[in-house]
């Protein structure tokens, strides 16, 4: 055989890529097939931060940064002080996670890493900058945009932020409460929040956060940040880390470039959940469903399937586009009329058909018939 065949690439070494390579080199059954990872760029910096909610003590827990179990709700004139329980909101920094896989994955000899940028992808084979590798089963998380916004039936919001570590002088933070959604900001005809994560009285993490189409300046995000920090006696402060992301918020049928040899993972695939932004979880969850589905050795393409909260989420980000302002006041409906515990539930795609009418009572009616009609017709 050649040695640029393997019985499994995985292009890309985000988070998608590298937990799919950790679950499967874990895995006994691919302990004697050989699996290539790919990814153009060395992965020692802290370029992102993730974040989800998770019922007590994961699988990936030793990499766990900070922990809150309170939260903290405001928009409109509402605002809400709640426990978290039975959930806890978990940090994971991205270079801590890239430290671990790296020192972990190294130790399994069924796995070859190289760094390099690819070029194409076919059925077979992936090509990068230097040569052609073969693969039986091909797993890409190299997201690109052009098919998602060359279509019309779905619209495309962007959740986009920029984000600042900062350290003030005096302490002005509760490091065990986060503040999930502060929609007390200039909207601007947008859904426009602050989100703030505390690590110590004196030290957050705030991110300036759009669910919008379109880009700002990098200027406008951290003016706003600069404005709320105003707000708080922080006696002075300074910036210790800056981070940046866009994420795409849509319905789109990714899933429709998957064949039986080939599947799109991470965004790439749609993996991210299209109403609130979040992914890192989805990834988390979804690896392990792939590993458990490569084993049945069925076509990729009939990997995952659309359930109702995918119905949900397109008819969410359909009002939300349709009227952009309109978010804070979908997210205030949604905390005013239901327990946390529900919405984070439902926000899990852990929810019965019950509660999932009772979240659907808390907003507009009219709002959301419209949307089904247009979609209907």
């Amino acid at each position: 055989m050649s040695k640029n065949h393997f019985d499994y690439i995985i292009c890309g070494g985000g988070a998608s890529g590298l937990l799919l390579a950790y679950r499967m080199c874990n895995d006994p059954y691919f302990n004697d097939q050989s699996i290539l990872l790919i990814e153009k760029d060395a992965k020692n910096t802290n370029d992102r931060t993730w974040c989800f909610w998770e019922l007590g003590d994961g699988d990936l827990e030793m990499m766990v940064h900070k922990t809150w179990n309170q939260a903290y709700f405001n928009a409109d004139g509402f605002e809400m002080d709640f426990s978290l329980a039975p959930f806890q909101y978990k940090m994971i920094r991205s270079l801590d996670f890239y430290q671990f896989m790296q020192k972990t994955l190294a130790e399994f000899s069924q796995l070859t890493q190289i760094q390099e940028r690819v070029s194409s992808i076919g059925e077979n084979d992936v090509t990068t900058e230097v040569q052609t590798y073969h693969g039986g089963l091909i797993f890409s998380s190299i997201y690109d945009p052009k098919s998602l916004y060359q279509q019309k039936k779905y619209p495309v919001l962007l959740q986009h932020f920029v984000g600042q570590i900062i350290e003030t002088q005096k302490p002005c933070f509760d490091p065990g409460k986060i503040e999930f959604m502060n929609f007390n900001v200039p909207q601007k005809g947008n859904t426009r929040f602050m989100y703030v994560l505390p690590l110590t009285e004196n030290k957050a993490l705030l991110e300036y956060t759009l669910f919008s189409e379109n880009l700002l300046e990098r200027k406008e995000y951290v003016d706003s940040i600069k404005a709320f920090l105003e707000k708080l006696p922080t006696g002075g402060y300074k910036i210790l880390e800056e981070e940046e992301g866009k994420i795409p918020m849509t319905c789109y049928r990714f899933d429709l470039k998957n064949s039986p040899r080939l599947l799109h993972i991470g965004t790439a695939g749609g993996w991210t959940k299209p109403s609130t932004g979040y992914t890192f979880q989805r990834i988390n969850e979804k690896t392990k469903a792939l590993v458990d589905f490569i084993k049945k050795g069925e076509p990729l393409s009939r990997f995952g399937k659309r359930d109702r909260f995918w119905f949900y989420d397109m008819l969410f980000i359909d009002v939300l586009a349709k009227d952009n302002a309109q978010g804070s006041d979908l997210f205030k409906r949604m905390f005013q009329k239901n327990s946390p515990d529900l919405i984070f539930k439902f926000l899990d795609e852990r929810s019965s058909l019950i509660q999932e009418l009772q979240i659907m009572q808390s907003f507009n009616v009219r709002q959301f018939v419209s949307a089904l009609w247009k979609r209907i017709f």
